[in-house]
């Protein structure tokens, strides 16, 4: 049954920094894409940034970019998402999700929930003003 593990959500200011980790195990089949979602109070939820797991490809939010960076360590079964300069409208739940053979669907760049089955339980993230 495959696990992932979020960790690393807090409390900081605005323009503060915060680095999220998602553990994956026990999969058969490894995830081709890793992605980051975040739901917001009274939002719905969206995609923030996913990765290829061969390292080919890497999509942001626009709302992330440029502060937000998506990394993995595929010998330690770990991604990570390094977020800077954060904002109030950045304080959501965080979720770290696996895809199997979906990466490469068309548009690229789309961050879509329907084509990730596996999700962690998520780690909160604050930022006050």
């Amino acid at each position: 049954q495959v696990q992932l593990v979020e960790s690393g959500g807090g409390s900081v200011q605005a323009g503060g920094s915060l680095r999220l980790s998602c553990v994956v195990s026990g999969f058969t089949i490894k995830p081709d894409c890793m992605a980051w979602f975040r739901q917001g109070p009274r939002k719905e939820r969206e995609g923030v940034a996913k990765i290829h797991t061969s390292g080919v490809f890497t999509y942001y939010a626009d709302s992330v970019k440029g502060r937000f960076t998506l990394s993995q360590d595929n010998v330690k079964n770990t991604v990570y998402l390094q977020m800077n300069s954060l904002k109030p409208e950045d304080t959501a739940m965080y979720y770290c999700a696996a895809s199997y053979g979906n990466c490469w669907d068309p548009p690229l760049s789309a961050i879509r929930e329907s084509t990730f089955p596996d999700w962690g339980q998520g780690t909160q993230v604050t930022v006050s003003s």
